[in-house]
């Protein structure tokens, strides 16, 4: 689950061409507007990854359901536009909520009115089933311009997963600080969407459970603990392009300058885990409860000495810990970029809270950074114990979009 700051799989930086040097230079780290709230839309990359992570999420998977490729690519430019002008702080559609012909439906359903843009960002992602179907037919003329690292994750040991609530053809990502904002978004854009894609599943997040700034404290996760300590932030600017962007020769063209996004729903028991001690809630985390420091260490952002031992000769940091089993040192290096929502879907037929994190990382390449990583924690993590992975997805988020004559997946459809 936490990944609690996987390292990189010796994934060496490729350098892109001066032109493009010079425009990440004025474009790749866009920053909110102080006086409106609103984070800039237009940029080298998706807002929404690196962005400082806001409060809220509202996360939904699509089928397509249009044959036509003409069709699919026009949703795209039409989303793109109504994104633009919803992050901005505008109604979804040029004519808006209140102010069409009495015998029209809005293009704007209007419930955001008067509210802020509220750290609004729209990020998009392509899952494999877009360019080939379950019967392996090439649905759109775009199975060629498939990423290999665009690969299905694999069954990882433990895994209960819901096909219902896993995967997807495309993927909508909206954060804001104001729940009502961020529903918003999503429901405008799958209204634009209706006829060419229909909703396969969707989730709401509260409480961030990721830093992604240097500016932000660290979050807790509903096991009350500091989460996402080492994970990356969008001040590491080699380490994100290291780890995080797909460069130039990664694969298709089309994806420089993108990222891999993987989500997961992890169900925790909570109930389970609160009947256990403190000192075994920390032992499978291997962190403290309350500073979140490694065990043996006094300040959250320490470094682990996995090498420690106490006074009975074991490690102080269990092997089978979270902390350990995640971090880089053990995964070839392997970071990621989390920025995962708790959740809490009412109640289950028993009585317990239907509740855990809604776990998003982005990376280059998921192939070598979350795979192997999830692989080491689903056999070996004291944490299996008390959570379920239960919805599975991986998404190609391409890059940003240049301006307003550009739209998103341009590349994947020139």
């Amino acid at each position: 689950m936490a990944l609690a700051g996987a390292g990189a799989a010796g994934v060496a930086g490729v350098a892109g061409g001066a032109g493009a040097l010079a425009y990440a230079a004025t474009h790749a780290q866009p920053s909110t507007d102080a006086a409106t709230g609103a984070v800039p839309f237009y940029g080298e990359h998706q807002a929404g990854i690196v962005t400082p992570a806001q409060d809220r999420l509202h996360f939904v998977a699509f089928d397509v359901l249009t044959r036509d490729r003409e069709r699919l690519a026009d949703l795209l430019r039409q989303w793109t536009a109504a994104a633009a002008r919803m992050t901005a702080g505008r109604d979804a559609g040029a004519i808006g909520a209140v102010n069409g012909i009495p015998q029209a439906p809005p293009d704007d359903t209007g419930e955001a009115l008067g509210l802020p843009p509220s750290e609004l960002t729209v990020t998009v992602g392509f899952g494999p089933g877009l360019f080939r179907d379950d019967a392996g037919r090439d649905r759109f003329g775009l199975a060629a311009r498939r990423p290999p690292a665009l690969a299905d994750l694999p069954r990882f040991a433990g895994d209960a997963l819901r096909p219902e609530i896993s995967g997807g053809d495309l993927c909508i990502q909206a954060c804001a600080n104001d729940p009502q904002v961020a529903v918003h978004a999503i429901r405008n854009l799958a209204r634009i969407g209706m006829g060419v894609v229909g909703v396969r599943w969707s989730q709401l997040g509260f409480g961030r459970t990721s830093s992604t700034s240097r500016g932000q404290s660290t979050p807790r996760n509903l096991f009350g603990f500091k989460d996402g300590t080492a994970n990356l932030k969008a001040e590491d600017t080699g380490l994100l392009r290291e780890q995080l962007w797909v460069q130039p020769g990664d694969g298709p063209d089309w994806m420089a300058g993108g990222s891999y996004l993987v989500t997961r729903k992890i169900r925790m028991t909570v109930e389970t885990w609160d009947r256990s001690a403190l000192a075994e809630q920390e032992a499978v985390i291997g962190r403290t409860k309350g500073v979140g420091a490694p065990i043996g260490r006094a300040g959250e952002f320490d470094e682990p000495d996995f090498d420690a031992t106490g006074e009975d000769g074991q490690p102080l940091i269990p092997a089978d810990s979270h902390v350990r089993l995640a971090h880089p040192d053990l995964n070839g290096g392997a970071r990621l970029l989390r920025r995962g929502y708790n959740f809490v879907d009412g109640s289950d037929g028993l009585g317990r809270l239907d509740a855990g994190l809604f776990f998003m990382a982005y990376q280059r390449d998921p192939r070598r950074q979350f795979v192997p990583v999830q692989t080491r924690l689903s056999r070996d993590d004291a944490m299996n114990e008390y959570v379920r992975h239960v919805s599975s997805a991986v998404f190609a988020c391409p890059p940003g979009v240049r301006d307003a004559g550009d739209f998103l997946g341009s590349g994947l459809f020139a």
